[in-house]
């Protein structure tokens, strides 16, 4: 159930932080039932959740799937958040790559987008978004300009995932609750 519901709705045919986030509790139920353990993390997101953007980018451009609840250019992005999330965190001790190099400097996304999720994840809106950087991702420009860089940035998104997708009503309502994952009110 979690799995089909990760890749967007059938219907609506529209897929957004939600879907990415009931991919997030699959992960949560397979780790509770010993799938994997927390030593896998890390690899978890940098393959597992790298190839699941991949199908998800590929189905969003294939059939032109709508944003689900999309904040348009005051959003992080169309379809995804936690890429950036995790992609932050991954740059946190990063000295050579600047948060204003990953949207100012085409090389940094040539050389570093295969290896990070956070440049990844820029990279991939500038193929998709014409125009200036500032005028299409005007939130994603204002944190590259973060003087207290990556950890800064990070604890940031963090803050903001909770409150703009589990912290949202219209994002979390479809999500199944249950024994293994459960709401807590």
């Amino acid at each position: 159930m979690y799995l089909n519901a990760s890749f967007g709705h059938e219907i609506r045919r529209d897929y957004g932080s939600g879907h990415e986030a009931t991919f997030l509790v699959l992960l949560f139920c397979l780790l509770k039932v010993g799938a994997f353990e927390e030593a896998d993390f890390k690899l978890l997101v940098l393959r597992v959740f790298t190839k699941y953007l991949e199908v998800t980018r590929k189905l969003q451009t294939t059939y032109w799937l709508e944003p689900a609840g999309s904040h348009g250019v005051w959003g992080l992005d169309d379809y995804s958040f936690l890429n950036f999330l995790w992609g932050s965190a991954q740059l946190l001790d990063n000295k050579e790559i600047t948060p204003p190099s990953v949207v100012s400097s085409d090389q940094v996304l040539k050389d570093w987008s295969d290896e990070y999720l956070y440049v990844d994840a820029i990279r991939a809106i500038k193929r998709v978004k014409k125009g200036p950087f500032f005028e299409h991702s005007p939130m994603l420009r204002d944190i590259s300009e973060v003087r207290e860089g990556w950890p800064k940035i990070n604890s940031g998104l963090i803050k903001m995932y909770r409150a703009e997708v589990w912290g949202k009503l219209p994002v979390v309502q479809h999500t199944l609750f249950g024994s293994m994952f459960k709401f807590d009110a």
